[in-house]
């Protein structure tokens, strides 16, 4: 592999999120998800398949020398993933909980990862017809309706409420006792890597995640949020999330939030 960062054709990235998102809507729209269960316990529908098997082909279309970690995709071990300097992390359909509600609140995300950190990543809402995108080096945009718009994260200013957004699916005790200790706000509640977005375009100023999540599920919005002004860290030693770092692709407790919010 070359020593110099790709050039990656960013809207090719963003057209297979969003053909993906319609290899999705299509089961979602269907009377059958075709919904299973992993290992882990966790749901596996049709869509999940769907979206992984268009985006894994295309990708390796696209950039056929990197190679490609995914949330469907077969274990790939420790051993071969530690000399990766340059890959592909994707989450076919992040939110599958929201996605079996009928909710809307899941998303496509793919995220290029270069010595650790996501330099570029694309998260596209299907439902929401929402698409937001980060580069390193270039603004963050969001793209709604064909209408593209550069976006910003909010600094909290003193003596406002702040604007906090939680998981539906995965509030817990942590995250009262955070809330607790950081005084009025307001709480908004929504699903998938969403979370992060809203932080990125100034519509919550902090989103603190205390339960477990893996490198797939952030990788794509960090990079948005990067993009756009802000952090992604972790919650115990406000260094920032680094990715492809050990065997676990757990990612630590972390909190999203403005640069200037700390």
């Amino acid at each position: 592999m070359s020593d110099v960062k790709p050039a990656i054709d960013i809207e090719a990235v963003i057209a297979i999120a969003i053909d993906a998102g319609k290899e999705i809507l299509n089961v979602y729209q269907s009377d059958d998800f075709g919904k299973s269960e992993k290992t882990d316990s966790s749901p596996l529908t049709k869509a999940d398949l769907a979206s992984h098997n268009l985006i894994t082909q295309q990708l390796q279309k696209l950039t056929p020398d990197i190679p490609i970690l995914s949330e469907e995709s077969t274990s790939i071990g420790w051993d071969v993933r530690k000399g990766w300097r340059c890959y592909w992390l994707i989450d076919p359909l992040d939110g599958t909980k929201e996605f079996i509600k009928r909710n809307g609140e899941f998303t496509v995300n793919i995220a290029l990862i270069y010595e650790q950190e996501p330099v570029i990543g694309v998260v596209h809402a299907p439902v929401l017809d929402v698409t937001w995108v980060g580069e390193k080096g270039e603004p963050a945009r969001k793209i709604q309706a064909g209408e593209q718009q550069i976006i910003q994260v909010k600094s909290h200013k003193t003596g406002e409420p702040w604007k906090v957004v939680g998981s539906r699916s995965h509030a817990g005790d942590s995250l009262k006792a955070f809330l607790e200790d950081l005084g009025e706000h307001e709480l908004i509640s929504m699903g998938s890597s969403i979370k992060l977005c809203l932080v990125a375009e100034g519509q919550a100023h902090i989103y603190p995640r205390f339960g477990l999540t893996s490198e797939w599920d952030t990788a794509a919005a960090h990079a948005v949020v990067n993009a756009a002004g802000g952090e992604v860290i972790n919650a115990e030693n406000d260094q920032q999330l680094l990715y492809n770092t050990k065997d676990s692709i757990l990612n630590p407790h972390f909190l999203v939030r403005s640069v200037s919010s700390n």
